[in-house]
C-alpha cells in the first residue's frame, strides 16, 4: 500500500490506459479522482472503485479549460483534504483526424494541441497551489510516436516531452517531481479505431517484443514514478513499448 492516505487525479481515466492507472493507484491505497469529460463512464469507474473498498470520485473535467482544471483540483481537496499526485493522461486520440500538417484545419489543430499538449500544463498549473503544500509527483502520458513523425500527434507528444523536461527544472525546487511515460502501441479501442490490423501487424513485426501492450503493462511504471521509490527521478521519460523505440 505505497499510496495510503495519498490523493491522485488521473485525467482521461474513464476508460483505456487512464482507467488502468486509476484502478492501480486505488488498489495501493490512494484516493483517486476520475477526471474526464465522459460522465457516464467516469461515474461508473469511480463507483466500481468505491464498491471494491477504495476511495474515488468522478469530476467532469475539460483539461483544455483553465476554469475546469482549477475546479477539478479544488473538488479534489474539498473531498479528500489534500492532493499529492497528478497523471496527465487525457488526450484527443480516439477518432483523431490523420490529416497532414500542411492541410489540417487550423481550428482543429489548435483544439487538438489544447488537449494533447497544453492540457498537461493547464492541469499542472491548477494542482500546483494544492500540491506544493506537501510536495508531490506528476506523470505525463506521452508516446513513442513523439519520435516517429506521425503528423500532429507526434508534434503534440514531442512537445509534451519538452514540457516534462522544462517543468522538472521549475518544479523540483518546490518539492514536486515530474516524469513521463511513453507507451508503445497499446491494445485499446482507440488504437484500433486509428490503425488497421495490417498496419498494426507491420508495426509489431519491427518490435523485439512483438505484441500489443495491455494497459496493465503500463501500471507498474506509473506506480513507480509516482512513488517514493522514484524520489530522485525527475525529468525522465520512460518508454514502456516492447522495445519499439530504442535510444543509443
Amino acid at each position: 500500500m505505497r499510496f495510503d492516505n495519498k490523493v491522485a487525479i488521473v485525467t482521461g481515466s474513464a476508460g483505456g490506459i487512464g482507467e488502468a492507472y486509476a484502478r492501480a493507484l486505488a488498489r495501493e491505497g490512494a484516493a483517486v479522482v476520475i477526471a474526464d469529460i465522459d460522465a457516464t463512464r467516469g461515474e461508473a469507474v469511480a463507483a466500481d472503485i468505491v464498491a471494491g473498498g477504495g476511495r474515488s470520485l468522478f469530476v467532469a473535467t475539460d483539461v483544455s479549460s483553465v476554469e475546469s482544471a482549477a475546479a477539478a483540483a479544488e473538488a479534489t481537496t474539498q473531498a479528500f483534504g489534500r492532493l499529492d499526485y497528478l497523471v496527465n493522461n487525457a488526450a484527443l486520440f480516439a477518432g483523431m483526424r490523420l490529416d497532414p500538417l500542411i492541410a489540417v484545419d487550423l481550428d482543429y489543430y489548435q483544439r487538438f494541441m489544447s488537449i494533447n499538449m497544453n492540457g498537461a500544463l493547464i492541469m499542472t498549473r491548477a494542482v500546483l497551489p494544492h500540491m506544493r503544500r506537501q510536495g508531490g509527483a506528476i506523470v505525463n502520458q506521452t508516446s513513442t510516436a513523439a519520435h516517429m513523425a506521425y503528423g500532429m500527434y507526434s508534434v503534440a507528444k514531442y512537445g509534451l516531452n519538452g514540457l516534462t523536461f522544462a517543468l522538472a527544472r521549475e518544479l523540483g525546487p518546490l518539492g514536486i517531481r515530474i516524469n513521463g511515460i511513453a507507451p508503445g502501441p497499446t491494445d485499446t479501442p482507440a488504437l484500433h479505431g486509428n490503425a488497421t490490423d495490417a498496419q498494426l501487424a507491420a508495426i509489431l513485426a519491427t518490435m523485439p517484443i512483438a505484441r500489443l501492450g495491455k494497459p496493465e503493462d503500463l501500471t507498474g511504471a506509473v506506480l513507480f514514478l509516482l512513488s517514493d521509490e522514484a524520489r530522485w527521478v525527475t525529468g525522465h521519460v520512460l518508454n514502456v513499448d516492447g522495445g519499439q523505440w530504442m535510444r543509443t
